[in-house]
């Protein structure tokens, strides 16, 4: 298991209705069931412990989207129109788009969007001197909502988005962000998006339990994040990582599970929990090549190419945009 500690930081209050974090903290908590967005996952912490995740030997896809970027990428870049901007919703460490980028000397510029800061500031660093003909232009922005891209940048717009975040949303939330996307990309764009495959179920619920612990970690530091910047008092060992394939829904579920009846306090409300209540923190939906190509046309984009791993474990779906 690996270790997480409290952060010694200044614990300051916080006022529920200047901080959104607080504001859907309280509104998930106060809910029946319990959850919270797993975008709040990502703090500095956060984004460090899911880098860790994706290198242990259960996470089969980042190994799986990977293999098949370094197979595919020729392929790939011949879909992207010469000097074009290249948009990724939520880069962590770009290790996928140095694959595509290698490949695609025709993209002049660069643009990821993440939430984590520090991570992107670092990543984009390494890129400008990896890629000197590349404009990179950072923009930290929770990539699910409106945000502004840096002027200069209309023209031949494409959009990246691995590593299966897409399953992360509720259906009707994923097919909202394609629609996002368009906005955010317009007509004629080409997006690149990661999907994981429905697959057997030992194989999904080793791959969220991982035998050295990062993904319980990664789970519980969103409450070690809401005793740091809310103000609350969870007991991390009155807590439990659990994590399950759900075959009706077709998602992978994780929870933090009350391991007895309590009371905590955050941003300055009392939250009850029953011996056994959890928190939901995460889905990670599983499509089919077909289902995911239904919902993608159902927002307006159209289908150009498919590509998956020999064991059919994961996809790389490219689409267009020609509706607006």
């Amino acid at each position: 298991m690996v270790a997480l500690k409290q952060s010694a930081s200044k614990v300051v209050a916080c006022d529920a209705n200047g901080s959104p974090f607080a504001e859907d903290a309280l509104k998930g908590l106060n809910a029946t069931p319990k959850s919270i967005p797993p975008k709040y996952f990502y703090d500095d912490r956060g984004c460090a412990l899911f880098e860790s995740i994706t290198e242990q030997p259960e996470y089969y896809l980042t190994r799986s989207e990977v293999g098949i970027l370094h197979d595919n990428a020729d392929d790939i870049a011949k879909l992207f129109k010469p000097a074009s901007t290249l948009v990724e919703f939520g880069s962590g460490s770009s290790r996928k788009t140095r694959i595509l980028l290698a490949a695609a000397s025709h993209i002049t510029s660069y643009i990821p969007v993440d939430i984590c800061g520090a991570m992107l500031e670092q990543e984009a660093a390494g890129l400008r001197k990896e890629f000197p003909h590349l404009t990179v232009s950072p923009v930290t922005a929770d990539f699910s909502a409106p945000f502004d891209l840096p002027g200069g940048t209309h023209l031949g717009r494409a959009g990246f988005f691995p590593g299966s975040t897409i399953g992360n949303f509720e259906p009707h939330e994923a097919a909202a962000f394609l629609r996002h996307v368009a906005r955010v990309l317009g007509r004629g764009a080409v997006l690149v998006v990661g999907v994981d495959l429905v697959k057997d179920t030992q194989i999904l619920n080793a791959a969220y339990n991982d035998a050295a612990g990062v993904t319980e970690a990664f789970n519980i530091n969103l409450l070690v994040r809401m005793n740091r910047e809310l103000a609350a008092d969870f007991k991390l060992e009155s807590f439990e990582h659990h994590a399950f394939y759900n075959r009706e829904r077709q998602r992978v579920e994780m929870h933090l599970a009350s391991s007895k009846r309590q009371k905590v306090r955050v941003a300055g409300d009392t939250i009850d929990f029953r011996a056994g209540e959890t928190i939901h923190t995460e889905n990670s939906y599983k499509y089919s090549v077909d289902s995911f190509i239904a919902l993608a046309r159902g927002t307006g984009w159209q289908p150009l190419a498919n590509w998956t791993d020999p064991q059919r474990f994961f996809c790389v779906q490219a689409l267009t945009y020609q509706a607006g």
